[in-house]
C-alpha cells in the first residue's frame, strides 16, 4: 500500500493549490480515502474524507465551500483543489488510507487511518 503526495507550495491568501494524492499497491474500492493536515503545534485534522461503503464524503466545515476533492480512476489519484486559501489553511497535507470494515466518511479522524503517504507542505501567506 503506497500513498504519496504532491501539489504543495507557498500562497498568497486568496490564492489555489491542487494537491493530488498517488494511490497504489490496494484496491481503493474497499478502503476509505482521505486527507489531514497538521499545523505546528497542532494536532492533524480530517479535511476530507470519503468511504467506500457507500461513496459518502465529509468536509471539514472550514474548508466547505472553498476545497474540492475528486478522484481520478484512471490516473489511481485523490486530488484536493484548495481555493480561497488562508492564512489558517498552512500546514503539512497528508493523504491516508484505512481498512476498516464500515467506517463512514463521517468519521474522518487521524486515528482511524492507519496507511499514510508522506506529506505536503502548504503555506499561505502574504
Amino acid at each position: 500500500v503506497q500513498l504519496q503526495a504532491s501539489g504543495g507550495g507557498s500562497v498568497q491568501p486568496g490564492g489555489s493549490l491542487r494537491l493530488s494524492c498517488g494511490i497504489s499497491g490496494f484496491n481503493v474500492n474497499y478502503y476509505a480515502i482521505g486527507w489531514f493536515r497538521q499545523a505546528p503545534g497542532k494536532e492533524r485534522e480530517g479535511v476530507y474524507c470519503i468511504s467506500p461503503s457507500d461513496g459518502s464524503t465529509f468536509y471539514r466545515d472550514s474548508v466547505k465551500g472553498r476545497f474540492t476533492a475528486s478522484r481520478d480512476y484512471a490516473k489511481k489519484t485523490l486530488d484536493l483543489q484548495m481555493n480561497s486559501l488562508k492564512p489558517e489553511d498552512s500546514g503539512v497535507y497528508y493523504c491516508a488510507a484505512s481498512a476498516r470494515q464500515g467506517m463512514g466518511a463521517w468519521e474522518c479522524v487521524a486515528r482511524n487511518y492507519g496507511t499514510w503517504g508522506q506529506g505536503t507542505l502548504v503555506t499561505v501567506s502574504s
